[in-house]
Order: C-alpha cells, then structure tokens, then sequence
C-alpha cells in the first residue's frame, strides 16, 4: 500500500499495516571485511547507524549471518528500543568464515536461529523476518512451514523471502502472507523484472539488494551520467532515484560503512527525474 506523506520518496505500508519512508539502509557493511566480524572503526559504525533516525530512514534491514550476529548487535547498541524503527532482518544461512554463505533451511536451524535475533535485538517479535535464501536441500514447503509457525507463535509479525522466483513466492502464500521479496535488481542487473511485476500485482513489498550497481550506464555521455550533471549528483543517486520512481512498491536499501556515502545516498529521495531522464535511462538499461 503506497502512503506518500511528507517523505520526499513516499512511503510503502509493510503487508499492508507497517509503514516506512521507501528509502531504507542496509546493515551488511558495517561488519568486517567479507562480512566478517567487527568493523574496522567501532565508533563510526555506531555513529552511523544514530544518524540514520535524523536523516529519516526508519527502515532498516540486516540479517543474522552478517558478522555473523555483529550487524545485529551493532543495531541494538546504537539504536534500542526502537521508537519509530523498523528492524528487519534474516535468517538460514550460515557462516564458515570471509565471504563464505551455505544455506541452511532446517526448521529447528531457522527457529533457532530467529530466536537469536529476538535476543541479540532485544525485542520480543520481529516485525519483518525474512528467508535468506531457500535450501535446496530442504524441502521447499518445510521452510515455509517453518515461517508459518512462527508468525502463529506471535514471534514474527510480518515475513519474506530473498532471492526466489514466481513459483516460490506463489507456494510460500499457501503457508504465510509473503510481505515482501528481496532480490538483487539494479540498473544493470534486471533479471528479477518479472518477479518486481509479479509483486506490484499482488501488494508485495520489492527490496532490491545492491541497488547502486549501474556498470557501464555510468560512463560519460551516458544518459545517467548526464541525467547525474544535470541534477548535479551523482550516478549513484540517479540510480537510486530511478528505483524509486521505477515502481511504488520499491524498497531500496543501499548499505555503507561511511557516514558521508550515507549522506549522498539519502538525499537521492529528493531527487526527481523527468519523465525523459527516466525514458532515456530505461532505454540505455534496456539496451544493454
């Protein structure tokens, strides 16, 4: 449900009752190197994550494999209880080490490890629980089992799946109202098009994960490049301002360890593009 407001990008109203500005962060990037362990500088980890409330981001989306448990435990010490807040987050894959990801969809494995959460975020319910990825060696329909009692046991209020298909989405509704579906879609990464479609449809939130990729869009003389020149921004935030005005049910959550690259990426919300500026951008994507 889209709720514009007073936010400069609208707002989306998560399965149909949690509103948050459409301009989210994503808290992978303030752990170490190959999401692994603490970040480099503490302080500026947690001056970032207390900026956010000011620069108007109420949306935040983390995961428990990314430290694994410090995004998580970073969120809580900077940001706890919460006012106005909503704290997503994830759940079944996990960690052996640097840049190291295995799926893990066992119901005991995903119940344990939202419970983690719930305690590592000092919260009782987790207003938006997401399937990292579906375990292709656990059946389907036992996943999402999994997610419906935990949405019956009042520890989830909402649920979603990450990087999954139609037909995913589509079973995952038998068990539990899918509220959102996050998969990676950019400028120059728009396989996930159908499943964007499939989502304005039906009234299910869309999270692109690495929303600033734009490749060779960005070059000079391209039309985002110039679109950037003439909004005097960068190619980063045309990008983000292209989501935004691509589909109302878009959530992007551009992630940074860096408090001024925070900065550029929030006040792309105020960034319009002309009707042109996005036919032209659509065109050079589409072209590619």
């Amino acid at each position: 449900m889209t709720d514009h407001g007073s936010w400069p990008a609208g707002r989306w109203r998560i399965g149909g009752d949690m509103a948050v500005h459409r301009l989210g962060f994503g808290a992978m990037r303030i752990t170490g190197q190959g999401v692994w362990g603490p970040p480099a500088d503490r302080g500026e980890a947690l001056r970032l994550l207390r900026l956010l409330p000011e620069l108007g981001v109420d949306f935040i989306d983390t995961a428990d494999s990314y430290g694994p448990d410090v995004s998580e435990q970073l969120i809580r010490e900077a940001l706890h209880p919460y006012r106005g807040l909503v704290i997503a987050t994830k759940g079944g894959l996990r960690r052996g080490g640097p840049g190291q990801w295995t799926p893990d969809g066992r119901p005991e494995y995903l119940l344990g490890q939202l419970k983690g959460s719930l305690h590592k975020l000092g919260v009782e319910r987790i207003d938006l629980w997401q399937l990292h990825r579906i375990d292709p060696k656990v059946g389907r329909d036992e996943q999402f089992d999994a997610v419906r009692r935990m949405i019956e046991q009042g520890l989830v209020r909402h649920a979603g799946l990450s990087e999954v298909g139609i037909e995913d989405i589509e079973a995952a509704r038998g068990f539990f109202p899918v509220a959102t579906v996050q998969n990676r879609y950019n400028l120059g990464d728009r396989g996930s098009e159908p499943v964007l479609e499939y989502c304005e449809r039906h009234g299910i939130g869309f999270i692109p994960w690495y929303p600033l990729a734009a490749g060779s869009l960005a070059r000079p003389g391209s039309p985002l490049e110039q679109a950037a020149r003439r909004h005097h921004a960068s190619a980063g935030q045309v990008a983000l301002a292209w989501l935004l005005q691509r589909s109302p049910v878009m959530l992007p959550i551009p992630g940074t360890g860096r408090i001024e690259h925070l900065r550029q990426n929030m006040a792309a919300a105020t960034l319009r593009l002309s009707r042109e500026e996005f036919a032209d951008i659509e065109r050079a994507a589409g072209a590619r």
